[in-house]
């Protein structure tokens, strides 16, 4: 897969492939297209240390979601709830949609 180029919106529910946290279902918080890596809500958290910034403030560790591979997750389908691959079709009025290739759904409209 080309830099920048994928199948996967924000807000689509995928299923990691491979990694720790292998068989968990999340929905795509952010796409990082430069990078190929996407953000998985409450996959792959790590913890972050922060620093006292200034008298005030205590320093602390926050726990927050880091990028997986693009590659490492798979769309689940809404229709059949299956990992698909998906394909591109155009509809009559010109509106170019992707399909889930199991079920053949079509799965949203694409900008």
């Amino acid at each position: 897969m080309r830099k920048g180029q994928t199948n996967l919106r924000v807000d689509d529910k995928v299923e990691v492939i491979a990694g720790k946290d292998k068989g968990r279902v999340g929905k795509i918080l952010r796409l990082e297209k430069d990078s190929n890596r996407v953000i998985v809500e409450r996959i792959n958290m790590i913890k972050k240390h922060q620093k006292a910034t200034d008298a005030t403030q205590s320093g602390q560790i926050l726990e927050r979601e880091a990028g997986i591979h693009i590659s490492n997750v798979m769309l689940v389908c809404p229709e059949c709830s299956e990992n698909v691959r998906t394909g591109k079709k155009i509809l009559d009025d010109g509106t170019k949609v992707r399909v889930c290739n199991v079920c053949k759904a079509t799965i949203e409209k694409s900008n």
